[in-house]
């Protein structure tokens, strides 16, 4: 269940269907490119805690399409937390 109260307004609305994008300077953060969806279980997105965030970044859960691996080869996945820079709203 949405926790709307907690959910910023400006996040990407739960369900949203996105497409997760590799970054443009480095082979990763995953394998591939991959679509999943929004999910706000185990609750809303949060502000990304490292030195590499941008300025109001957030992190998404994501729930993944198919199960996928990271760029270490670790895996499969079928949900993470993802930086909102590498997703794409569809």
């Amino acid at each position: 269940m949405t926790n709307e109260k907690q959910w910023p307004i400006t996040a990407f609305r739960p369900n949203a269907r996105v497409k997760v994008i590799k970054d443009s300077d480095w082979d990763g953060p995953w394998k591939n490119e991959f679509f999943g969806t929004i999910d706000d279980s185990p609750g809303p997105p949060e502000p990304v805690a490292s030195g590499r965030g941008l300025p109001g970044e957030l992190r998404y859960w994501v729930r993944f399409d198919e199960p996928q691996y990271d760029y270490n080869g670790d895996g499969p996945y079928r949900k993470a937390q993802i930086w909102d820079r590498y997703l794409i709203v569809e």
